[in-house]
This record gives C-alpha cells, structure tokens and sequence, in this order.
C-alpha cells in the first residue's frame, strides 16, 4: 500500500570517528540531503559537543538505537534533548514499556514542535533468517520484522527502521501514517559490504520507504556531492 507520489527523501550517514571529516561531508552533501545522520560510531569517538557541531545547521537523525530498561531509556531521551535531533532511534525489541517510556519523556523533554520522530528499529539489515535463527527467532527476518512493528507503533513510535524487504509488507498492515526509514540501500552495481538485505533507491521508494539511508556509496565516492544528487536524482525520476 506504497502512497501515491511519495516523496521520498534522502539521510546521509556520516560513518567516521572525525569531525573534520564529518563537517566537510556536511558541506558537500547539504545541499542535496535533506538529513544527516551521526550514530554510535561517531558519537562514541567524538562525543556530544561535536555531535552538536557537525550538526549545527542540518536536521539531525541521530541513530543511538537505545535500548535498556524503560526508566533507563527515559533518562537518556531526556539527556538528549539538548541536541534537538529531527529523529531518535531505538530498538523495537525493547518492548512496549521501553518504548512508552521514551515516548513519555520525549514529550515532556522536548519543546512543543520540536520533538523528534521516534523510530524504532526492527531488524537490523545485516541479519537474515539464518542469524535471526541463532538468537531464537525461528520465523524469519520478515515476520519479526512484521511483529516488532506492530508493537512499535502500538507503543506510541512515530515509525519504522526496516529493511526496504519489509517496506511493502508493512505499508499493507500499517498503512501510510507510520514513518518509514530504510538503511541498506545501494545504488545499482555499489558494493553490498556488510548488509544482507539491500535494495537500489528508487526500488526502495516503489517499495513505500518515507527516507532511505545511504553511506559508503556517498561519503567514499570521489565526489560525495555528486553520488548524493544522483542518488535524488533517481528518487525524483
């Protein structure tokens, strides 16, 4: 049930440990992005501060992918909010209490209007049904990836991280409101690296992805300006 002319929106993921490094991709890609993103392994070189720097100026989805006891995830929502992130992640497999525990304090935490989407993570794109099956899910990546969900949006998450295998599947049991985020996507003949479940940027977008998540083919191409316009470019074909 993909919408009807979705617009589908690019988010860069600046995955170095270098703020130089990250402030000059912000500069080459800003123009054509319209998030950045900046995750653990960023934030963990770097820290807070430079999170904030990198980000000043760009919508920031900021992917730390919480996931603890409820009172915990609060707590660190709340630390959060300093960065004013445009999106905040955590794992879906925390459970319902986890994640209305976050959403609680995201309300409470952020000024009115400028709250985050929340989005929680299903399955992580590097896992297929064989390394689910190593951690006790028997089903498949598509039918916990369809029960996370669900969960998810119950608890009050404003939306989805999935693979782009998942997206039709999920636009059919959910509909068009959640807010669906999709890594693992590579442009045609873009090595795959360390993702299993991969799709090209406009197949992603037939697919009903909100925002596609795009890294390595972007920041370690010889022109990052340029494979990001020509990745929105096939978004807006």
């Amino acid at each position: 049930m993909s919408k009807p002319n979705r617009r589908t929106g690019l988010i860069v993921s600046l995955d170095t440990q270098d703020p130089v490094q990250a402030r000059q991709w912000v500069r080459d890609v800003a123009p054509v992005s319209g998030i950045i993103k900046l995750g653990l392994e960023f934030t963990y070189a770097a820290g807070f501060q430079a999170v904030a720097d990198v980000a000043r100026g760009s919508p920031l989805f900021l992917d730390l992918k919480l996931h603890d006891i409820p009172n915990t995830v609060g707590a660190a929502v709340r630390s959060l909010s300093h960065l004013r992130p445009r999106m905040l992640t955590l794992h879906a497999s925390g459970g319902r209490a986890m994640m209305e525990a976050a959403r609680t304090a995201c309300d409470l935490a952020f000024p009115e209007g400028e709250r985050p989407l929340l989005l929680a993570v299903t399955v992580l794109t590097s896992l297929d049904d064989q390394g689910l099956a190593e951690t006790g899910v028997m089903d498949g990546a598509c039918a916990q990836v369809r029960r996370l969900a669900r969960l998810a949006v119950q608890s009050g998450m404003d939306g989805l991280v999935c693979s782009a295998h998942e997206l039709s599947v999920l636009r059919d049991d959910l509909g068009n409101d959640p807010v669906i985020v999709t890594p693992g996507i590579r442009p045609a003949g873009a090595a795959k690296g360390d993702q299993k479940r991969v799709m090209t940027p406009a197949q992603a977008r037939d697919a009903g992805a909100d925002w596609i998540v795009v890294g390595r083919p972007i920041t370690q191409a010889a022109d990052p300006h340029a494979a990001a316009a020509a990745i929105m470019a096939e978004l807006e074909g």
